[in-house]
């Protein structure tokens, strides 16, 4: 997974659901914490997450992932790159189904 993908499934997953813990987030994503840690302070210094506190029931201070407006736009316009990059994927692969299937049609040479 590529930066940028990272960046997007990260915003994507806090979205969904803020309360994710940076061990949780790692796991989804399929990377370590050490770079997850890494992934959300960066999110947090370009100000696309906000960090806010809330009291767990065990009297223990949690925190929540917010996105920001900046962070809403940013996640919009990755998920617009992803899907330009991805319908072009699609196209091209059908250019090639179509060869191949008109390769296996015709009719063999016989020498």
């Amino acid at each position: 997974m590529t930066d940028i993908e990272l960046q997007y499934q990260a915003l994507k997953q806090l979205q969904r659901n803020p309360n994710l813990t940076q061990r949780q987030l790692a796991e989804i994503l399929g990377v370590s914490l050490g770079k997850t840690n890494y992934l959300v302070k960066s999110l947090l210094d370009v100000g696309w997450l906000k960090l806010e506190n809330f009291r767990k029931s065990d009297n223990k201070m949690g925190y929540i992932y917010l996105l920001t407006p900046k962070g809403i736009a940013q996640k919009t316009a990755i998920t617009r790159r992803f899907l330009d990059r991805k319908r072009s994927e699609f196209e091209r692969l059908v250019l090639e189904i179509e060869a191949l299937e008109s390769e296996v049609s015709a009719p063999e040479v016989q020498e």
